[in-house]
């Protein structure tokens, strides 16, 4: 199940856009690296997985015009697989050097592309990929807020300040801070559905958002407001935030 948002983006990345292959890199470097570090087992040291995320991307590069999301493999697994295949290709490297041999690295099969329960995929890699998807969708909102709005919900929700306190912080009213809060939340809904959207390639994919208590279109009084589902989305949106800043910070961290 194709989005335009999800052609558009492969269409992009199949044109060697750079700002395409940075945007995935930004968004998902670390959990790459995060894979490959708990994959490697001690094996490989910090230097190496960064390489190797980057030799991610390399072979996705010169992958990307085999593949055929439509087949039915994950956004999620089509970068696992890849990572996969180029992390075997450096142990199979070490190996052969050990042997005082050389190895060919093996060519990147196209049983990827199909949905498969072999590839390893826990419940752990695909919740990091989620959570990498709303800090994108986080990002985007940021550049395009008011400064001021962005800061009224980074304090109230990000940062778990009360309303009265960023109403002092800001110097306006709390029904002030209150409807800002609302226009950042609603935009935050419709980047978040762009962004789902655009690294989604299966329903399911698609269906995340609400499993993960992100409903991206709540139904509405007559006034505009849904506070109970609003509270929850801002407590959802909280904690993928804080998680996903503990592993930007880990990453960081090894260099």
């Amino acid at each position: 199940m194709l989005t335009n948002l999800t052609t558009s983006f492969v269409a992009r990345l199949r044109a060697n856009d750079e700002a395409a292959w940075f945007e995935l890199w930004e968004t998902f470097g670390p959990v790459l690296r995060a894979q490959l570090t708990k994959w490697g087992k001690g094996r490989i040291g910090v230097e190496t997985v960064r390489d190797l995320s980057q030799e991610t991307l390399t072979a996705l590069s010169n992958s990307i015009d085999r593949y055929d999301p439509a087949k039915g493999a994950r956004f999620s697994t089509w970068l696992l697989a890849i990572a996969k295949h180029v992390l075997g290709d450096e142990i199979d490297r070490r190996m052969a050097l050990k042997r005082g041999g050389g190895k060919t690295a093996a060519s990147l099969e196209e049983s990827w592309m199909s949905a498969s329960k072999e590839m390893g995929v826990d419940e752990q890699y695909e919740a990091a990929v989620f959570r990498a998807k709303v800090e994108a969708a986080i990002r985007m909102v940021e550049r395009r807020c008011d400064f001021t709005d962005f800061e009224i919900y980074r304090m109230r929700v990000l940062d778990g300040q009360s309303g009265k306190d960023v109403a002092v912080a800001v110097g306006v009213s709390e029904p002030t801070v209150s409807r800002r809060l609302a226009k950042v939340r609603d935009e935050l809904r419709a980047r978040l559905s762009e962004v789902i959207a655009t690294y989604s390639f299966t329903k399911d994919e698609l269906d995340e958002a609400e499993r993960n208590g992100l409903p991206l279109g709540p139904n509405r009084d007559a006034e505009g407001h849904d506070k109970s589902t609003d509270a929850m989305f801002d407590d959802a949106i909280a904690e993928i935030y804080h998680r996903q800043m503990e592993l930007r910070a880990r990453d960081e961290s090894l260099g």
